[in-house]
């Protein structure tokens, strides 16, 4: 009889050497380069990497001139990209919300109060049994975000 072992060597992943593999990509309707530069503002480690702008004779034609075609940006070291789109019958959703991890209960609070500014508040800043300190709001162009600091506990 003949015995065969099989020696496997594990390489831990450490998930800060993990490549993003998607990109949340957002739709605007005209406010895309407004929308990203207030986002940008937001966060540290956020830039706004490339913009393409349309020109008179790009898709939406004159009227979509100097709007965004194509943006890339990133908000705390992770990148999205938006365009602004014109004669769709869909916007944003809150079912698709945009989730941050605060580093601090002052980032939680400054985010909540910046972002739900002309937007709407669906959930205060408050303990949710799953969070001690967890806000949920869609800002003034329509996105929703979560807002959690601290542990996050799903029984």
């Amino acid at each position: 009889m003949t015995l065969v072992c099989t020696v496997l060597i594990v390489k831990p992943i450490y998930a800060q050497d993990m490549i993003q593999k998607t990109t949340t990509f957002l739709m605007f309707e005209g406010d895309a380069e407004e929308a990203i530069t207030f986002y940008t503002s937001l966060f540290d480690d956020s830039e706004i990497v490339h913009i393409t702008k349309a020109g008179p004779d790009g898709p939406g034609g004159p009227e979509a001139e100097g709007t965004v075609q194509h943006a890339l940006f990133t908000l705390k070291g992770q990148q999205y990209m938006a365009i602004d789109s014109f004669g769709h019958n869909f916007t944003f959703t809150p079912s698709i919300s945009l989730f941050v991890q605060c580093d601090s209960q002052e980032e939680l609070e400054t985010l909540f109060k910046k972002l739900s500014d002309g937007g709407q508040v669906m959930m205060p800043i408050d303990n949710y049994g799953f969070s001690t300190r967890f806000a949920w709001v869609s800002d003034r162009f329509g996105v929703s975000w979560q807002l959690n600091y601290g542990n996050l506990i799903f029984n």
